[in-house]
């Protein structure tokens, strides 16, 4: 039960819950305070000072609205509700002292800094502070910190928030960054010179409210007031974070993360954050056809008609990489399937069973994770197969979560109890009793790597069946960000990827991460040179996601929206019209002009990706009870860094995964 208080704030009477601090009362009547230290998302650290309002009938000095609740402020003499005050004499030269404090030190970089014109401390200097100062002393100067290649340090502009150590410590769950030092002396740094080791270490960036921590790939390349800004969804996991995609003409300059509760909250991993450069460098920008065992460059109309002559009176199998939109594999599924071809999505051979959406999503959405007391990770790694989605593990963890894991023993930044490495420890979590859990609310979160093996299906069946047994909710994680919406449209045929493989002909649609045999002849549509282009003897170069406007489903089952944020390079085209046109080459032409027509199909044959950021309930369905095998579980992502065409095109993600080599490597003490 909340203990609702009422509360006076600037003359308006709110109502509000006692545990609230007095910031948060404020802004639910409306008020601005300004902060620097303080972030809902992070503890309360109370030391800027900035927040300080007048509570009346309190103390004679301005108190930190961001340390003290509601229901710790006393009433009027005749009960009356408490009177707070944000912009009295009193709290106007508090935060003119403040930020006269706060300025002492700091340098005069703004023309320079990376932070200009999105900067917290400029802003709230120019809207709370003075026009003078009375320090004449010279300013205190320290070195700035090599915490890796992602975040560059301007030390000396540093005012001590402390957000980005509250952040690594308690988000992130790592402990390399902290403050030393008293007074004059104090400062942040990361303890014994070590870089950061985290795949969420570019929220400091976000987090910094000055400039003494910003983007170093970004670094200098633009202002924010030269950048269109788009919003979209990531597609580097398939946790479908939502992001604010910043461009400055035809060119990405840097991806940011959006809020969204129910999602990613406001964080993004390394990997979103700065995979840009990836989407300049390998991209295929016109077609090509092979030729005498050579590549030749060739016209539109001249690939599509080589396409559409390959495929006649042959049998056909389309293959969905995992950066595709539903629209795209929608249209090449009525393509395809219109002149009796087949489709397959699941091209890493996970078992997911067709048709079955409380089978290969789940019924578990990602905000629950927040209030779970006990979870079970069969077959996943989520600290790389989606670091997100870890950190919200962590955060229940915090909160006295117990956590099981089934499949290899890795750093998940949380304690855990390991069953075992792979089937012998699913057999040992089973035969565990049950009862003593029941009626707590519990997660079983299965990975690909669990569902890869030859007994894939019989895994999902007994994480299910104890799911049905412990009143448990299932989340199948997965690491592809178009497994889900392609699962949604039935892109599967009977006998998985190693069936499709049999075909004649195969329309790679931008399946990179499968080596497809010698045999088949090979029409590749994607956006990057990768491993699908050097197999292919004809490919259309495609968008990436961009690019293009498209649906994405997210591991959870959720449809969200990525918008268009700028055009492909050179003849590319977006996927869904590439499919269009060849359809009329093959003289079987999709009955869909533009996105939106093909939008309207899609939404009438599969209703609930009509429903953007819903997520739709899975009824619980009976699923195959094969054998279990023996053998272990293993990760389905060897590299975080490298997981698809455009990290492996980003020369950032490159040294990225060989400093991770390195720092994986033991050390060899000196001889």
């Amino acid at each position: 039960m909340s203990d609702l208080r009422k509360v006076v704030i600037d003359g308006s009477e709110i109502e509000v819950d006692g545990a609230m601090t007095l910031i948060q009362a404020c802004e639910e009547a409306g008020i601005e305070i300004p902060r620097f230290c303080y972030h809902e998302r992070l503890t309360i650290a109370g030391n800027c000072r900035m927040c300080l309002v007048e509570v009346v009938g309190g103390p004679p000095k301005p108190a930190a609205s961001c340390a003290m609740q509601v229901k710790d402020l006393r009433p009027g003499p005749e009960g009356q509700p408490p009177v707070v005050k944000t912009n009295s004499p009193m709290v106007k030269k508090a935060r003119e002292g403040v930020m006269e404090f706060l300025l002492i030190n700091h340098p005069l970089d703004c023309p320079i800094c990376d932070q200009g014109g999105e900067c917290d401390l400029q802003d709230q200097a120019m809207a709370y502070g003075v026009d003078f100062s009375r320090y004449r002393e010279p300013k205190r100067a320290t070195e700035d910190l090599d915490l890796g290649p992602l975040v560059e340090t301007h030390m000396t502009r540093c005012i001590s928030c402390t957000r980005c150590v509250r952040f690594t410590t308690e988000v992130a769950g790592i402990h390399q960054m902290g403050q030393t030092g008293r007074g004059e002396d104090a400062e942040i740094t990361s303890y014994l010179g070590q870089t950061l080791d985290s795949n969420l270490q570019g929220n400091i960036i976000d987090l910094c409210p000055v400039g003494a921590l910003v983007s170093k790939p970004y670094a200098f390349t633009a202002r924010p007031w030269e950048l269109t800004k788009t919003e979209s969804v990531d597609v580097m996991d398939a946790l479908g974070s939502n992001i604010r995609v910043d461009t400055k003409g035809r060119e990405v300059m840097r991806f940011l993360p959006r809020n969204h509760d129910g999602v990613n909250e406001e964080w993004i991993s390394d990997k979103t954050r700065f995979v840009w450069d990836g989407l300049r460098r390998q991209r295929l920008d016109k077609p090509y056809i092979r030729e005498n065992g050579k590549l030749r460059p060739a016209s539109w109309p001249e690939a599509l008609t080589a396409a559409a002559n390959a495929m006649a009176g042959k049998s056909v199998a389309g293959l969905i990489g995992d950066l595709v939109p539903v629209e795209a594999g929608y249209a090449l599924k009525q393509l395809l399937e219109g002149q009796g071809g087949v489709v397959e999505c699941r091209t890493d051979g996970a078992k997911l069973p067709a048709g079955n959406r409380y089978g290969y999503v789940g019924n578990a959405s990602i905000e629950e994770i927040d209030e779970a007391t006990h979870f079970m990770l069969v077959g996943t790694d989520p600290s790389i197969e989606a670091p997100v989605l870890n950190a919200r593990i962590r955060k229940a963890w915090l909160k006295g979560a117990r956590i099981g894991v089934v499949g290899p023993a890795v750093d998940l930044t949380y304690e855990y109890h390991h069953y075992g490495k792979g089937r012998d420890g699913l057999h040992a979590w089973d035969s565990e009793t049950v009862e003593d859990v029941l009626d707590k609310p519990k997660i079983l979160i299965v990975g690909q790597g669990a569902l890869t093996g030859e007994d894939g299906a019989a895994v999902l069946g007994k994480v299910h069946a104890f799911a049905e047994r412990s009143n448990s909710k299932v989340l199948v994680l997965h690491t592809a960000a178009s497994r889900v919406g392609a699962m949604d449209i039935d892109a599967t045929c009977d006998g998985g990827i190693e069936s499709a493989l049999q075909a004649e002909v195969i329309y790679n649609l931008g399946a990179d991460e499968i080596d497809v045999p010698a045999g088949p002849f090979v029409i590749y549509q994607g956006s990057h040179g990768d491993r699908g282009a050097h197999r292919a003897d004809i490919i259309l170069p495609g968008a990436a996601y961009t690019e293009e406007p498209g649906l994405f489903v997210n591991t959870e089952g959720r449809p969200q929206l990525a918008l268009r944020a700028g055009f492909a390079p050179g003849q590319a085209k977006e996927n869904w019209a590439i499919l269009r046109a060849l359809s009329a080459e093959m003289g079987a032409q999709l009955p869909f002009d533009s996105i939106a027509q093909l939008r309207q199909a899609l939404v009438k044959d599969v209703p609930h990706l009509g429903q953007i950021d819903a997520v739709p309930e899975n009824e619980r369905q009976p699923l195959e009870r094969g054998a279990l095998g023996s053998g272990d579980f293993h990760s389905a992502v060897a590299d975080f860094y490298l997981t698809n065409p455009i990290a492996r095109a980003s020369e950032l993600m490159a040294e990225l995964s060989a400093n991770a080599k390195a720092r994986r490597q033991e050390a060899l003490a000196a001889e």
